[in-house]
């Protein structure tokens, strides 16, 4: 691509050459046109060259955090494995604690309910003749049909 540039560089500077034998030119207004040309050429080229130089760069990144992206992906994997026996130890020595809380509270609770089972459904029979009596006392209060 340089190379091309400089060859059209080169044509275009020996038509202009003999051209300016042929007929008088305003010279500096050609080679400030052809200046302006030839450095936007030069940046399109360098955008370019910038351009792929950076997907190199992203590329070569890529490749390097792959190996790295596998590695944590595999000792992840093993602190899984590691946690879930890790738990499975703690639920075997937490398991009979667990049961033998319950096996002490569970005469308590029943003892409890026992206790509070005669109160509630007294209660439950309090409130039921309260109902009644507030249905039967609104029952005389209204006229005879």
């Amino acid at each position: 691509m340089k190379f091309s540039i400089v060859a059209a560089l080169v044509v275009v500077l020996a038509i202009g050459c003999e051209s300016s034998s042929l007929v008088k030119r305003d010279i500096p207004a050609e080679i400030e046109t052809l200046t302006k040309y030839f450095q936007d050429a030069i940046e399109k080229v360098k955008s370019h060259e910038l351009i792929s130089q950076a997907q190199g760069y992203l590329e070569e990144g890529k490749t390097q955090i792959t190996p790295l992206t596998d590695k944590i992906q595999e000792h992840a994997e093993k602190i899984q494995e590691q946690m879930k026996s890790f738990v499975s130890d703690i639920e075997k020595q937490v398991r009979p604690m667990a049961d033998n809380l319950q096996a002490q509270f569970m005469p308590l609770v029943d003892k409890m309910q026992a206790q509070f089972k005669p109160l509630a459904d007294d209660l439950q029979a309090q409130m039921e003749q309260l109902f009644q009596t507030v249905v039967d006392q609104t029952k005389a209060l209204l006229p005879p049909q």
